[in-house]
């Protein structure tokens, strides 16, 4: 059984994200324990602390709140511009998985070296699971490499694969995932990483082995609003129902 199972045990696993808004360190806290509380309370199986509107430090305040409150959910971070302080906050805290946006096929040849070099270390040195973004949105790709290169070598780096299409919010090409399915063989899990829906949740969770969700589960399903348990629930709604017809 693969790392990624064992620490999934549910079938097709929802991560969702935290996003740390707020006017201020204090409500950025508030907002993430609410938030954390609502979608654990309707059964996420993984929250991911992101520094989407706050800092490396936000992601550690929330990160000692949420990890004491004894939620029945898995716990991640995804520090964006510091992969370096994701492994160092697994290491102080009670990390289940690390996210990190890209693992491959962003970097020229020349600084992907050194770049690899470094997150083997740290993946050697880690008790957590590292779940990787080849292709992910907002991204450059400048490996020189053919795309199905790049995941092959995504693969390697990682436990599962995150895939998305090119922006916040758009559903994830499915043709993408089937070319990752390929690329890998099916070594690796690959988790849909933008645009889950309860519309689509079928379709996508055929493909597809788990996804992360953030703004679906916001008022106006939008990257800046509150996560709103109604969309929770509804969309959990819909993936238990896609595991029970598994």
């Amino acid at each position: 059984m693969s790392r990624f199972r064992e620490t999934f045990a549910t079938p097709k696993p929802i991560l969702a994200m935290l996003h740390l808004a707020g006017d201020d360190r204090a409500a950025k806290l508030a907002q993430a324990e609410e938030e954390a509380r609502i979608m654990a309370g309707e059964g996420v199986d993984g929250l991911v602390i992101e520094n989407y509107f706050g800092d490396a430090d936000d992601v550690e305040r929330a990160l000692e709140r949420i990890s004491g409150l004894g939620l029945a959910t898995r716990i991640g971070v995804n520090v964006l511009r510091d992969d370096a302080q994701a492994f160092v906050l697994a290491a102080r805290y009670p990390v289940d998985f690390i996210q990190i946006d890209s693992v491959a096929g962003h970097l020229r040849p020349e600084a992907d070296a050194p770049f690899a070099a470094e997150l083997t270390v740290r993946r050697a040195a880690s008790k957590a699971l590292l779940l990787g973004g080849v292709r992910f949105k907002y991204k450059p790709v400048l490996s020189g490499r053919p795309e199905a290169e790049d995941v092959a070598i995504g693969a390697r780096r990682c436990d599962a694969l995150v895939v998305t299409s090119t922006k916040t919010g758009e559903p994830t090409d499915l043709d993408k995932v089937a070319r990752f399915r390929s690329a890998t063989g099916g070594t690796v899990p690959l988790l849909i990483g933008a645009g889950l829906t309860e519309a689509n949740a079928a379709e996508q969770m055929a493909v597809a082995d788990g996804a992360i969700v953030g703004s679906w589960f916001k008022r106006g399903h939008r990257d800046t609003g509150p996560v709103e348990a109604d969309h929770v629930a509804r969309l959990m709604r819909a993936i238990r129902s896609v595991r029970l017809a598994a």
